[in-house]
């Protein structure tokens, strides 16, 4: 497996739907949206095995003080490969100087992000305003 990280905005609606999809994400209904989301995005890093989009990271961001980290899926066929782990370094080595670095982790991941550096906030609960259900 030779996987290859890349910085770019631009992907097809069939990848980014495929990907979602895998890991079982609601958006992934949503492709031509997804498509317009990873373009807006302040920074984007995928994963690729050959043409075939295997994990992705993206961030929001003001470009000086905060950096807020909205995705970050691997395909589950690829799980278990330090894909995640590598699309988290990248990113946050692209804001390493920002004062402030936010996430919302699903329960089981917490651990994944505290090796990364991430604690859990104390006395702050996340709010949504969504029709996604996951």
């Amino acid at each position: 497996m030779d996987i290859q990280f890349k910085q770019i905005k631009h992907f097809d609606q069939d990848q980014l739907r495929d990907l979602f999809l895998s890991v079982g994400w609601s958006s992934g209904q949503y492709p031509d949206q997804l498509v317009v989301a990873m373009e807006n995005s302040h920074r984007v890093i995928s994963a690729w095995d050959g043409d075939r989009l295997v994990g992705l990271v993206n961030a929001l961001s003001d470009g000086i003080m905060t950096a807020y980290f909205h995705y970050l899926l691997v395909h589950p066929d690829y799980h278990d490969r330090g894909i995640g782990k590598n699309l988290a370094t990248l990113i946050l080595g692209e804001y390493e100087g920002f004062a402030r670095k936010v996430l919302i982790a699903y329960e089981e991941e917490v651990p994944f992000y505290e090796k990364l550096g991430f604690v859990v906030g104390s006395g702050k609960t996340p709010m949504f305003v969504t029709h996604l259900t996951t």
